[in-house]
């Protein structure tokens, strides 16, 4: 009986598997299905909060919501106070004022029938919220004023910067001003709507309060309507950007009337879309719930801390009848933003410039940590390489035509039916050999584990999750929740569970995770989650978590977490432990401290190369910096001359890797032929040349929250021309890139720069002066990489098979002139592997070129400690072979002083290039060498 279950459940699972790939042939060529998930008409919470939100603007709303008479407190760095309309459910509202001028604002029931879920603070803040820096008692100021709509509290603090909230009772609204300015408004527009929890009541009720239905699927909604919304103003503002992800522009569009405006709000619910379409505010793989507005003047952000599925309204107002009546007559974005369920807990970033909203920022959630630095190289990928011989193969083919990379990847076919942590043995007989193969040149192997478990008694993984609670409950507590993925029945770990988090890390040990070796990575896909058989392809929002909570409380961390389990386990795997390289393709706020994500399942075509810039700049102005698009794209067959662009755009990208579906045909660069193996290969060795500045700019981000790669209006945020502008792109503040995304033969850059600024560019060395409005001619060959004058970049030059074998190669210094002949920058080195940096085990110079004379001095972050000693021995013989002066003429000598020794060096010049060879000076020296 038992072997015809089996026999029965393996014709099943082969049924499923077939009906599965089928799908996936069928959407691939029909595109994404919308029928598969919902608009917000279909979300019933959505659809009530957008229809108040119209009532409203019609007049026809009740009594807004007004500060109950009397009951506003000020103790310490916190304002409370109780809320009510005419529901006369009372609601506690807490406002909290930090230090770095970030203003808090939370609103719950005073005494809720039940409890709401509020973990997600947990998950996201630095160290669970326990690291907030709360704004002093003696620095906060709190004055009352009369007004004809009763009182308004006024609450202002800050040093240099005057940060100001005024609430006032009638109606019930926040202004967050900074040195005077109106910078944030919360319920200005009176769209504050909070559903309290309550018991069902007997009879009829109203359709998808307590059950809805999509399609198919009844979601049973226990707890009733528990959704909340609340309208958020950026005065002055035109822009707005940020909440990935969503494959729209770089500055979100309107979403609720004007030209060109979307149809529906922005989604933030993570979902599995195959081949997502493009310029739509559709969810998908990832939600940040962080929004930043930008003008002229200043810059202010707002993060929504909720992990319930959120749509997020934009609109730009002009102050109108609605807004004087409460209290804004000046332009600003309007936003609108509705969630589900939980808490609704704002953070109000002030600014007032860019780079104080990303310390803000950073303090709150932390900033990207240093990434493995062969992480930094070129990943090579594909479902599936077929065995051992096949990823033998292709690597030594990279070898052999000169690509250097750093990482070969295995999907989901090299395991034993889709068991994770386990290998095919026919296709894999020794994984390990194989890893030691690759590694003996710098190489590593990243494998994928999903987050469904198959469900098979003889699997040692479901069974132990199984045996000890550890997956995620059915509806009303009735068992596992069960669905169907790539193996066919699964179950998934319950992430909530700190006990399943606990075994899940444990998995990744040398001692559990057979055939693994220190040199093997991991990718987490499918972590959405991603459930073939459910409510849009995901899990059943009354699934059941740890501690009685639904899947729709936290549904947007899910991914994250088990992105947090697995990056924890491979950290812990060594002794000392070593960082780790987890990409995950569900993501939050919070997921950069656990590794790369990337932009999901997208489609080989010249407009999904195009949407990759403003998605990547999204995400990196979002927090997520570590991030990439599948180059040369995920489904369907590039050109030759679509995928050498891709490479060329690629390259820049900060998570660098290619990447196919099963069913396209191979796309080794060497398949293509000449000239195109030979231009891929230029790009990948312009990567690789980069390496040390790349790494040097995870260093500043680390250490600020400042974005890798940035829109212009970050480094130019005074020029309004560029504050849409998603085409073109900084890599830190030194490098212009103006990605070929179209197959014409003339590119016409129109950049209105500052006009006291130069570039160069990177491989002809000329000079144009801002702003830069030209065409070139370009060939396939030709890209267009700027270099800001005034700054100093450090590459290495020398061809490698891997970065690993490039770490005691020397270095050449890039010294690009400002009009006023002067340059600064940085370079950064540590072990790329260890956590010893944090006890100063790095070198980090600061180099400046001025008077003629190029210096390079330690930066004041350096420390004097054992670590940081062995270090600089360790890298003792690391010098400095090559300076490439541009912009500079006629010199013929160099005077080197190093060490209390002066020697003379030869400058050859050609045009404004000149080449001071081997100067000999060690990276980790003091240093001036004085150009003649």
């Amino acid at each position: 009986m038992r072997a015809r279950r089996g026999t029965v459940a393996r014709c099943a699972e082969m049924l499923w598997l077939a009906a599965a790939l089928l799908l996936l042939v069928v959407q691939g060529a029909d595109a994404v299905k919308r029928e598969d998930f919902k608009t917000c008409e279909q979300a019933a919470f959505c659809n009530r909060h957008r229809e108040f939100a119209k009532n409203v603007t019609a007049g026809k709303a009740g009594a807004a919501y007004a500060v109950v008479e009397g009951s506003v407190r000020m103790e310490q760095h916190r304002l409370t106070a109780t809320v009510q309309n005419e529901d006369a459910v009372p609601l506690a509202l807490e406002v909290t004022f930090m230090a770095s001028g970030v203003m808090r604002v939370r609103v719950q029931e005073e005494k809720p029938l039940v409890a709401r879920f509020d973990d997600t603070q947990k998950y996201v803040l630095r160290d669970e919220g326990a690291a907030l820096e709360y704004a002093d008692e003696a620095a906060l100021h709190y004055t009352t004023e009369r007004t004809s709509g009763g009182l308004a509290h006024v609450v202002s603090y800050g040093g240099n910067t005057t940060f100001t909230m005024r609430m006032a009772e009638r109606p019930w609204s926040v202004t967050m001003a900074v040195d005077g300015r109106t910078a944030v408004q919360l319920n200005t527009r009176g769209l504050f709507k909070f559903e309290h929890l309550r018991t069902r009541p007997e009879g009829d009720v109203p359709a998808g309060e307590w059950d809805e239905q999509f399609r198919t699927w009844t979601d049973t909604k226990p707890r009733g309507p528990e959704a909340f919304g609340l309208d958020i103003g950026f005065a002055g503002c035109e822009h707005v950007y940020g909440i990935p992800e969503h494959s729209s522009p770089l500055s979100l569009r309107t979403t609720r009337g004007g030209k060109g405006a979307y149809d529906q709000p922005y989604r933030l619910y993570n979902l599995d879309v195959f081949e997502y379409e493009i310029d739509n505010p559709m969810a998908l793989y990832g939600s940040v719930p962080l929004m930043l507005a930008h003008s002229a003047d200043a810059t202010a952000g707002v993060l929504w801390l909720n992990a319930a599925e959120t749509w997020v309204d934009v609109e730009r107002a002009d102050g109108g009848a609605l807004g004087g009546l409460f209290g804004r007559r000046e332009p600003a974005v309007d936003t609108h933003w509705i969630s589900e369920a939980g808490v609704m807990d704002v953070f109000v970033l002030p600014g007032p410039d860019v780079a104080r909203v990303y310390k803000q920022y950073a303090e709150l959630v932390e900033p990207t940590p240093l990434p493995r630095e062969f992480a930094l190289g070129y990943h090579q990928c594909r479902w599936n390489y077929l065995d051992d011989a096949d990823v033998r193969t292709v690597s030594a083919g990279l070898h052999e035509h000169g690509i250097p990379h750093d990482v070969m990847w295995l999907d989901i076919e090299h395991t034993d039916g889709k068991r994770y942590y386990t290998w095919d043995a026919a296709k894999f007989p020794d994984p390990a050999a194989l890893q030691q193969s690759l590694a003996r040149t710098g190489h590593q192997l990243v494998t994928v584990v999903d987050p469904h478990v198959k469900r098979d008694s003889g699997y040692a993984v479901w069974r132990e999750a199984d045996e000890n609670g550890l997956f995620v409950g059915a509806r009303g507590g009735d068992g596992s929740f069960q669905g169907w993925c790539w193996p066919g029945d699964s179950n998934w770990v319950d992430c909530f569970n700190p006990n399943a988090t606990a075994w899940l890390s444990k998995l990744y040990g040398l001692d559990r995770y057979n055939g693994s070796t220190p040199h093997l990575f991991i990718w987490n896909d499918m972590n959405e989650p991603s459930v073939f058989n459910g409510p849009e392809i995901t899990m059943d929002k009354d699934a059941l978590h740890h501690g009685g909570w639904e899947h729709r409380h936290v549904h947007n961390l899910n991914g994250m977490l088990y992105h947090k389990a697995t990056a924890d386990g491979l950290r812990a795997r060594e002794t000392p432990n070593l960082r780790p390289f987890v990409l995950s393709r569900s993501y939050f706020a919070g997921s950069q401290r656990y590794g790369a994500v990337w932009t999901g399942d997208n489609t080989a075509d010249w407009e999904h190369l195009r949407a990759s810039v403003p998605m990547v700049l999204s995400n990196n102005v979002a927090g997520i910096h570590f991030v990439g698009a599948d180059v040369g794209g995920f489904f369907g067959n590039p050109d030759p001359d679509l995928l050498t662009r891709w490479y060329q755009l690629g390259a820049w990208y900060p998570f660098f890797r290619a990447h196919a579906h099963i069913d396209t045909r191979r796309r080794e660069p060497w398949l293509l032929g000449e000239p195109y193996v030979s231009l891929i290969r230029a790009a990948v060795r312009q990567r690789y040349r980069l390496l040390p500045h790349l790494y040097t700019l995870f260093r500043e981000s680390s250490l600020t929250g400042m974005p890798l790669v940035r829109p212009l209006w970050v480094e130019f945020p005074h020029l309004p021309a560029l504050f849409a502008e998603d085409r073109a792109f900084m890599v830190g503040s030194s490098i212009l890139v103006v990605p070929v995304t179209d197959t014409a033969a003339t590119q016409t850059v129109a950049l209105a720069l500052p006009a006291d600024e130069l570039w160069y560019d990177m491989n002809t060395h000329e000079s144009f002066a801002g702003p830069i409005q030209r065409s070139f001619e370009l060939g396939l060959a030709d890209t267009l990489a700027f270099a800001r004058a005034g700054s100093i970049i450090c590459t290495r030059e020398r061809p490698r098979r891997s970065s690993a074998l490039m770490r005691r190669d020397p270095f050449t210094l890039h010294v690009y002139l400002s009009r006023a002949a002067d340059a600064t920058g940085s370079l950064y080195v540590d072990d790329g592997e260890s956590y010893a940096y944090e006890q100063g085990a790095f070198i980090e110079r600061d180099l400046a070129f001025a008077n003629g004379t190029l210096t390079s001095r330690a930066s004041s972050r350096s420390v004097t400690a054992p670590e940081q000693a062995a270090f600089a021995q360790a890298m003792a013989a690391v010098r400095v072979e090559r300076i490439v002066v541009v912009g500079a003429h006629d010199l013929t000598r160099a005077s080197v002083s190093e060490g209390g020794s002066v020697r003379q060096v030869d400058v050859s010049c050609s045009g404004a290039t000149c080449v001071v060879r081997d100067p000999a000076v060690l990276i980790g020296s003091d240093w001036d060498i004085a150009l003649k």
